[in-house]
């Protein structure tokens, strides 16, 4: 007759397991990915030069990494095929104008600007903070900041807009001289609760248990 095993204890171990080795607040990494259909309706306008003729379709990524303090909000973003200091290009379409972190609306609707880093309004102010890098050759770049606890538009601050971007309701986009709407947007993107780690840390107990046999 097999015997069988309770995994209770194991359950048990692998929760203390994840409890020591991760306090109540940790730094947390939250992602965008950019594109131009994500623009509500702009989305499925075609990208033209100021000629008319077709230009590449822009896009780009975003990594944010708040704090385990919840007082700054790191930003590194590169978007491609924008012009993001006007002299990348001879034309004029696709010269970055602004870029903004949106937040207080569900995704696929527009939100107000809550921080402001490149353009109007500039809210990357106490201190500035953003580091704008083109690239060698072809057309974009990356930026990189941090919004800081003080920082925001219209009166907030990164501590009364965290609450909105936590809850999956912002997004980071760029607005160029075609789209002064927002050429491309992406929604940023917060990480499920962490019950992969669960499972990871339960494989590890099981292992554990399955050598001492």
């Amino acid at each position: 007759m097999m015997k069988t095993r309770s995994f209770l204890p194991l359950l048990v171990t692998a929760a203390a397991v994840l409890t020591i080795g991760n306090p109540a607040r940790a730094a947390l990494t939250l992602t965008a990915d950019i594109t131009h259909a994500q623009e509500p309706g702009t989305g499925l306008d075609p990208l033209l030069t100021s000629g008319g003729a077709p230009r590449p379709l822009s896009f780009g990524t975003a990594t944010f990494t708040l704090n385990d303090a919840q007082t700054e909000l790191s930003m590194i973003a590169t978007v491609f095929n924008i012009d993001i200091t006007g002299t990348q290009s001879p034309d004029t379409f696709d010269n970055l104008v602004n870029a903004h972190i949106h937040v207080g609306a569900p995704p696929g609707t527009n939100a107000p600007v809550r921080w402001g880093f490149f353009g109007t309004p500039d809210n990357d102010n106490n201190p500035d903070n953003l580091v704008v890098t083109p690239f060698a050759s072809g057309l974009g770049g990356t930026f990189s900041s941090i919004w800081n606890l003080p920082e925001g538009n219209a009166g907030t601050t990164l501590a009364t807009n965290l609450p909105g971007i936590l809850a999956g309701q912002s997004y980071i986009n760029f607005h160029t001289v075609q789209f002064s709407g927002g050429e491309i947007r992406g929604q940023i993107a917060v990480p499920e609760p962490s019950t992969a780690l669960v499972g990871c840390a339960l494989l590890g107990v099981v292992g554990m248990s399955r050598r001492k046999r």
